[in-house]
């Protein structure tokens, strides 16, 4: 009997252990995608092609909210959307005018139109600072963001295996559910990453390069301060981000 209980028990401390083995291969796939993709963005000197990609991204899902498409013009919150685009890009566009003025500015014609409206706002922001010193701020807003988003979600991929085992009371299977909601967890981590950097880039006002080195120093006080929020366990979850390695957005 002594016999049986050291097996059953030998046999779940090795079910145990697959567990977190096949639960860690979910986070260092996550973390694999990161820093591949955050090292590509370290070897880019000018990643303005990637800033435009995720703005046009933004900007049109946050047109969605208030446009949906193919839908009626009588189904649209222009107002919603005016204000949404002067808090979320600092521009304020009078499209209720645009709309009273011109009845054949359709939804195709009336997105273009806001999203040159847009573009040009932000090339304004280069003309005042210079190229040079944006593409430098560009850089080191995106790499501050990317690393505490990342920081961020190691934290909620911890939470989430502390409490997947119980999914299993509710007859599911906690590898699957935990794949799913890891997944959702990542898809979700990029999406709000986009929407941040973007934020920050549209308000904020670069005066010089002194700037941009106030957000760099900034962001190595980051990289050294202790990471409290981390359980014993983080290292399985994705464990400490090297140095030279974060996470940049997926653009399209």
């Amino acid at each position: 009997a002594i016999e049986n209980a050291q097996r059953k028990v030998e046999a779940r401390n090795f079910d145990v252990r697959k567990q977190l083995l096949e639960y860690d291969d979910v986070a260092n796939d996550q973390r694999r995608v990161v820093y591949s993709q955050r090292n590509e963005l370290l070897e880019e000197g000018d990643i303005s092609e990637t800033i435009t990609a995720i703005r046009g991204d933004v900007l049109s899902n946050t047109i969605d909210q208030y446009i949906a498409p193919q839908s009626l013009a009588e189904m649209w919150d222009i107002p919603g959307l005016e204000e949404r685009l002067k808090q979320d890009f600092l521009i304020e566009l009078p499209i209720t005018q645009w709309l009273a003025d011109d009845n054949k500015l359709y939804e195709e014609k009336l997105r273009e139109r806001i999203e040159q409206a847009v573009e040009q706002s932000y090339k304004q922001k280069e003309e005042q600072v210079g190229d040079s010193v944006l593409r430098q701020f560009e850089k080191a807003i995106m790499l501050q963001s990317l690393d505490q988003h990342w920081k961020d979600h190691l934290a909620a991929m911890d939470h989430l295996r502390q409490g997947i085992h119980l999914r299993g009371y509710a007859q599911k299977n906690p590898k699957q559910e935990y794949k799913r909601e890891s997944f959702e967890l990542f898809s979700e981590m990029l999406e709000n990453l986009k929407v941040d950097v973007v934020s920050i880039l549209s308000k904020v006002q670069v005066r010089a390069e002194e700037d941009v080195e106030k957000v760099e120093e900034q962001h190595r006080k980051s990289e050294n301060a202790p990471r409290e929020y981390q359980h014993e366990e983080a290292e399985h979850v994705g464990g400490e981000a090297p140095e030279t390695a974060t996470v940049m957005a997926r653009t399209e």
